[in-house]
């Protein structure tokens, strides 16, 4: 027994109660992180993996409008929700298509697959300016196209339900919209750099993580929440690609909300997480 006290008080002690912050924290490490990006590098223009990155964010762009607004029309188009997969088939479609989109681009362009996630990086300077202005491009044309192929599978009844696009639902308020699309896009970019942190992959090498699971269970939630308010924008290029592809002043009307609202939450999570949550050590140099 006395031993297993004397273990005790050892620990207790072993990490000193104050601790290091800021820039002193950055002492010590036990990762390899990469330095920040540039602000431009004329290079990349050179390099055949830029241009491949950026055809790999409209392809998955692509693919995410294609798949989700034809389960929106699909909802919209039942005689009821519970004939079809309702609000929460919605999510799951929203949720699962980032998963299944950011797994297989993660490697290639990062699979940010939104503007407002590449405005966040690109605050965190973990990518160019140069690089995170193609992606958002690449990111909308795939939008523009992915939503065009489903009003091309019907048009009437595409503009009859709406289109997917995002607008302000009855009986809210814009600046309830929002606030909605701050805090959704909030979540969803803060999961993002929690998910790729490599400060957290050191610290939890025993728990096994795969990046794109968090991220598309953040999506799925933040759908889940804010459907009723906005129809879940969080993300610039697939609100503009449904309002161009539709085009109907309700659209139209609150589209500012859909690129104002994301990145500002995008900005907010990145200071909140470089700033706030990076400056705490999770070790000790004693």
């Amino acid at each position: 027994m006395e031993g297993k006290e004397e273990d005790v008080k050892v620990g207790a002690n072993k990490f000193p109660e104050r601790q290091p912050i800021g820039t002193a924290a950055q002492t010590d490490k036990d990762y390899r992180e990469p330095p920040p990006a540039p602000l431009f590098d004329p290079s990349e223009l050179q390099s055949w993996s830029f241009y491949r990155a950026g055809i790999a964010e409209f392809m998955a762009t692509f693919l995410f409008l294609y798949i989700t607004i034809l389960t929106v029309m699909g909802v919209q188009r039942s005689s009821s929700k519970c004939a079809s997969v309702g609000i929460q088939g919605i999510a799951w479609a929203f949720g699962g298509m980032i998963f299944a989109l950011v797994y297989c681009t993660a490697g290639i362009s990062g699979g940010h697959i939104n503007p407002a996630v590449t405005f966040g990086l690109f605050l965190a300077r973990k990518l160019s300016l140069t690089r995170a202005i193609f992606y958002m491009v690449m990111q909308c044309l795939g939008a523009i196209c992915g939503a065009g192929v489903v009003k091309g599978f019907g048009k009437t009844p595409y503009e009859v339900h709406g289109g997917g696009a995002n607008v302000v639902n009855h009986g809210y308020t814009k600046g309830d919209g929002l606030g909605a699309e701050i805090v959704g896009t909030f979540v969803l970019v803060y999961t993002v750099f929690s998910a790729t942190d490599a400060k957290r992959n050191a610290r939890d090498s025993h728990v096994p993580i795969l990046a794109p699971l968090p991220i598309g269970f953040a999506v799925f939630l933040v759908h889940l929440a804010t459907i009723p308010i906005t129809g879940t924008g969080i993300n610039p290029a697939r609100s503009l690609g449904a309002a161009i592809i539709f085009n109907k002043d309700p659209a139209w009307d609150d589209m500012w909300i859909f690129w104002v609202g994301p990145f500002i939450g995008a900005a907010l999570a990145a200071v909140y997480h470089q700033i706030i949550i990076r400056a705490i050590p999770f070790k000790s140099s004693a």
